[in-house]
């Protein structure tokens, strides 16, 4: 098995995902994207603010901060203080910046190299005070894990307002008809 492919798979099934719930999303109003669903982050609009924030926060840990930082409208870096902090309460904005940063995780991962995943990453939690340590292949094989939770979370509060968000398996995109 090749890791590195495995996670561009995973990169590639990110975007195509992101674009079928941002799609979906779209159809809702204002007001019902930030509706309490009282899932954990409450709303559609704060859990996919709570995805490009944590997707900015942990490609920043492994490429470095400076091409995933959070701007605002006039360009103005964004302080990260917690992980349900609003990035941008504007949908067509948050959209945007899903997009570039799903084409910055795809380039990402072209830039993969086996001893990368070979080796530590070391970091301060967001969610517990200290520094910590795991294996590089752990922390990136979490990263797309934590973001198809979190879409799991948003399909489903699609579906109790109405929208059907379609298939959502790996499988789906990535298989091919024989008969």
């Amino acid at each position: 098995m090749d890791p590195i492919a495995q996670f561009k798979s995973l990169a590639e099934y990110n975007t195509w995902m992101n674009r079928r719930v941002y799609e979906v999303a779209a159809e809702l109003t204002d007001d019902e994207r930030k509706r309490d669903l009282h899932a954990f982050f409450g709303s559609i609009h704060r859990t996919l603010n709570h995805l490009l924030l944590t997707d900015r926060v942990q490609l920043g840990r492994f490429i470095g901060t400076d091409r995933t930082q959070s701007r605002d409208a006039d360009g103005r870096p964004i302080a990260i203080r917690s992980l349900d902090q609003e990035l941008y309460s504007d949908f067509a904005v948050l959209r945007r910046e899903r997009e570039k940063t799903d084409a910055l995780i795809e380039s990402w991962t072209s830039e993969i190299t086996p001893e990368f995943l070979a080796g530590e990453l070391e970091y301060s939690a967001m969610s517990a005070p200290g520094r910590y340590r795991v294996a590089a292949w752990l922390a990136v094989t979490h990263y797309f894990n934590h973001q198809t939770h979190h879409r799991g979370q948003i399909t489903t509060m699609l579906s109790q307002l109405g929208k059907d968000p379609g298939v959502t398996d790996l499988m789906a995109l990535f298989r091919v008809r024989i008969s």
